[in-house]
């Protein structure tokens, strides 16, 4: 299965291991498509290099007392947040195995391994990199908006009127509340046409014009060969320009033009083509207000907004709530065959759910994962919910260990923060936005703290 999913895709693997037969034994059974890089002991593995996977061995010189693998794991995710690294030991000790995982592994395998277990591993290290890697595909899968209430219903009319509309159209909302689904909505109304979306808070100054509008072949050193921008690869379908509000100002001026003319010129190119695409654009800031402040420009927001739909957080459509968690359960893969209690759905409706939809399907995948019992109980719920149910007016002051001292209780409180902006949010590029740092702090910050993300 391995072997037909990423025949395609070459993969690097890091194995850490004092025992050459370990190394021989899982270059064995792994696929042709990962190639392996080889380190016997602590000083000779290359930090720096670049891995998307690493098998490191808790215990690789003889006579050490103490296990050297968890300050190579702490090595290796400096040099490199977003690495899939396991641990492996014959030494199943719980402290072992715990400070294995604060160093920064996803997963401990107990030796001896089999190659079973390697290529399960494997496969899912492979899915998690082409989840972080997937940009701008098209996508013809049905979307269907889900919920009852008189929001939902509203939307789904909104969505229908504006079927056959060729003007701009612009969706707001409050991050996690469906921009995309109604986006992909509008789109699949007028199919086998096609649909390109772009984050554009992820393009920077550099790569904007070369991704937007293509380039030639040697406008620029390392463009070897003629690209189609993403813009003229919409063109006769949508083009979903999400986060929008993202946009610094030089960019707003560049899709203007673009918008107002349909001309597209390619980046050291001298004639221009035209392109006939419409635009759906998505904001979760309010863009009246960013352009009072100076931070949007008002003739894009006339271009952008043509059309408009507004989408209600969940909080105010919590009818919704019941629908939502039993589709998210469903569309669970694997299905594990779980439903949740009355009790459990009511505690779920006395949550606001300030993540909105995005944190409600993140909650149903953990229960769907945790819960002990084929249904799902309040206390597994409220075992999810309580870290942010409770309004800062009601935090007790009494309750702080004063012990600690201010710099770690800070350092604590700024973990909780950053975990709690994951939840709200599906990856890496969304929580720095949300928390208003750069993606490179954030990933200082979550070494720092330990904190352990499936960045999307």
């Amino acid at each position: 299965m391995l072997k037909t999913m990423t025949k395609n895709k070459a993969f690097s693997l890091l194995i850490v291991d004092d025992d050459a037969l370990i190394h021989q034994s899982i270059k064995m059974c792994i696929p042709a498509h990962w190639k392996v890089f080889s380190a016997h002991t602590s000083e000779s593995v290359q930090h720096e290099r670049f891995y998307h996977a690493a098998f490191v061995d808790m215990h690789l010189e003889l006579g050490k007392t103490k296990a050297l693998g968890p300050d190579i794991i702490s090595k290796l995710i400096k040099h490199n947040p977003q690495l899939d690294i396991v641990a492996m030991s014959g030494d199943l000790n719980r402290t072992l195995m715990e400070t294995c995982l604060k160093a920064g592994a996803q997963k401990f395998l107990g030796k001896p391994l089999t190659p079973e277990e390697v290529l399960l591993v494997l496969e899912k290290i492979e899915a998690h990199w082409d989840l972080r890697n997937i940009e701008n595909q098209s996508n013809q899968n049905t979307v269907q908006w889900i919920g009852k209430s008189p929001s939902s219903t509203k939307i789904r009319k909104r969505v229908a009127e504006l079927r056959g509309e060729k003007n701009s159209v612009l969706i707001e909302g409050d991050t996690g509340c469906g921009k995309e689904v109604v986006a992909k909505l509008l789109h699949q109304q007028e199919p086998d046409r096609p649909l390109i979306s772009i984050n554009m808070g992820g393009l920077t100054d550099q790569l904007f014009e070369s991704e937007m509008f293509g380039h030639i072949k040697g406008a620029f050193t390392g463009a070897d060969q003629n690209k189609v921008g993403l813009v003229e690869a919409a063109n006769g379908g949508d083009l979903f320009l999400d986060e929008i509000e993202a946009m610094p100002l030089n960019q707003q001026a560049k899709l203007l033009r673009f918008l107002e003319t349909g001309e597209v010129r390619k980046v050291g190119a001298k004639e221009s083509t035209f392109v006939q695409t419409r635009v759906i654009a998505a904001s979760n800031r309010s863009l009246e207000k960013m352009v009072a402040a100076g931070d949007f420009r008002e003739d894009l927001l006339y271009r952008l907004a043509s059309q408009r739909i507004q989408l209600p957080p969940l909080c105010e459509r919590l009818e919704d709530i019941e629908e939502l968690a039993k589709h998210f359960l469903s569309a669970e893969r694997p299905r594990r065959n779980k439903s949740f209690t009355e009790d459990g759905l009511a505690m779920l409706k006395k949550y606001n759910w300030p993540g909105n939809v995005r944190e409600l399907k993140r909650v149903c995948e953990q229960l769907s994962l945790t819960s002990p019992l084929p249904f799902i109980r309040e206390e597994d719920v409220s075992a999810w919910l309580r870290p942010t149910t409770a309004p800062a007016t009601n935090v007790s002051y009494t309750a702080i260990d004063f012990s600690k001292g201010l710099n770690i209780l800070v350092d604590e409180f700024e973990a909780h923060v950053i975990r709690t902006a994951f939840l709200q949010t599906k990856n890496a590029d969304e929580t720095s936005t949300l928390l208003q740092i750069s993606r490179s702090n954030l990933y200082k910050k979550l070494n720092q703290y330990k904190i352990q993300v499936e960045d999307t």
